[in-house]
């Protein structure tokens, strides 16, 4: 009677086991996916800050337009730099432009995008995509005293 019972009970691991995985292995994949998404933002956001920071730095340059033109591109260029590792997919845009809250201020702010969509970090598995973002964007602002511009 004994072995009887245990002949019944052959091959139910393997179906429980069938029944949990997937649910176990989607906990585990959003897991990763959303860390990677999590370490990518912050890996922007670090770097629109380098960019801003960067924005800081002296430029030599005839005019005040010229300067904040140069602050921009070497802003874009250390943001961009610092953002190497999402493989050259991080777009950057450096605006000058009077401070919002005090016009007598010049901004640089710093932008960097990454289009998540088409350069996932992790394969994306169908339907699961959905809860995905499409894009991650950061940014930083640099307020520069128009005084120390040249």
């Amino acid at each position: 009677m004994h072995s009887c019972a245990r002949r019944r009970q052959n091959g139910t691991a393997a179906i429980e086991f069938a029944l949990v995985f997937p649910l176990l292995f989607v906990m585990l994949y959003g897991i990763v996916t959303y860390s990677m998404i999590f370490v990518a933002k912050q890996s922007l956001t670090l770097a629109a800050e380098e960019g801003a920071r960067a924005a800081l730095n002296y430029q030599s340059a005839s005019s005040a337009a010229a300067a904040l033109s140069a602050r921009s591109q070497s802003a874009c260029t250390a943001a961009t730099n610092s953002a190497a590792w999402l493989r050259g997919a991080a777009n950057c845009t450096a605006q000058a432009q009077a401070c919002s809250y005090d016009a007598s201020l010049a901004c640089v702010e710093v932008t960097l995008t990454y289009d998540y969509a088409s350069r996932p970090l992790v394969p994306t598995l169908p339907l699961l995509g959905l809860a995905l973002p499409g894009t991650l964007t950061s940014a930083a602002t640099a307020q520069i005293n128009p005084e120390n511009l040249l």
